[in-house]
């Protein structure tokens, strides 16, 4: 399944669904209507185990092309938000977990040439999330280094303490796409969270991808170009750790609960890594890629400017 939380219209409330070719589907609606209980929003649905995801599909499967009044919407007529609007702790963010990042990082920011033995482990605040179209803001006043990362973020489904690298991604709900916006100069002492945990620092969406549909995360094409450029372009075969790794590390010390969300690191072509290095700016528009998943796309907009129409998702 794809999920999406979504609003019909903008004074609307966000609502849990499905993307169906070019249709959501609301599944609590389409739940009632079949005389089952779903509930309206993407964490509920997540606490519901495996098993929600099984009942929904079915769900969908017997009514497909054929929706109940006023349970689908063209997917052009609604807002689309991040799948997890807010999520429940901050995000575990992985640093250095491809090797070529690894190497343009120790030559322009104050990170070892060597390549990490545990995965470095960084984390960003709720706060941080915006969802697909909405604005990364550039504070000048705060920052000149604003820089890009494109990751596959993977959604905890089941809790998970203490799990081995062979259960590792049975913990896992589903996938999305997630933008590591990283201000670079606001890095302090060697700590990340305040360069990389300020509002709207974390675009994540459009959907999650249960699971199901991604047996081996390890095989997907990701990228992300800056104003139609394309800067990253790689695959997430090349990660130090992979994804039953990190969850096996984390878990080991930190018990992962249903809608964590891990982003699992960025390949190389970071703005910092480039010659000359380049930067975010009020007016750029981001859109970050992952196979299987789809596109997310943001603008860069100056804080304190007029609000900004949402880009197409």
């Amino acid at each position: 399944m794809r999920l999406v939380t979504y609003r019909p219209e903008v004074s609307a409330a966000a609502r849990l669904g499905a993307l169906v070719d070019d249709h959501v589907v609301d599944l609590a609606r389409l739940g009632a209507h079949a005389g089952q209980a779903l509930p309206a929003d993407m964490l509920a649905f997540i606490d519901l185990g495996p098993q929600a995801i099984q009942s929904s599909t079915e769900l969908l499967s017997s009514y497909k092309g054929q929706w109940p009044v006023g349970t689908a919407l063209p997917a052009t007529n609604v807002k689309l938000l991040a799948p997890i609007p807010r999520p429940r702790k901050n995000i575990f963010g992985i640093g250095l977990n491809y090797v070529e990042h690894v190497a343009e990082s120790s030559r322009t920011l104050d990170t070892a040439k060597d390549l990490p033995k545990q995965p470095v482990i960084f984390s960003k605040p709720p706060t941080t999330v915006v969802g697909p179209g909405d604005a990364v803001e550039h504070n000048k006043a705060i920052t000149q280094q604003l820089d890009w990362e494109v990751e596959l973020a993977a959604i905890i489904g089941t809790r998970a303490t203490r799990v081995s690298e062979a259960e590792a991604l049975k913990h896992v709900f589903g996938y999305s796409v997630l933008i590591d916006i990283s201000a670079r100069d606001c890095r302090r002492a060697g700590q990340w969270i305040y360069s990389k945990g300020q509002d709207t620092y974390a675009p994540f969406g459009p959907v999650i991808v249960t699971a199901d549909e991604i047996p081996d995360p390890q095989v997907l094409d990701l990228s992300l170009k800056v104003n139609g450029v394309t800067k990253q372009s790689s695959n997430t075969r090349h990660m130090l750790f992979k994804v039953n790794t990190l969850i096996a590390d984390i878990s080991a010390g930190i018990t992962l609960e249903p809608g964590d969300i891990i982003a699992t690191g960025t390949p190389e072509g970071v703005g910092a890594g480039r010659e000359p290095q380049e930067w975010l700016w009020p007016g750029d528009v981001i859109d970050a890629y992952v196979e299987r998943i789809g596109s997310l796309r943001n603008p860069v907009v100056a804080v304190g400017a007029e609000p900004r129409a949402s880009v197409a998702a």
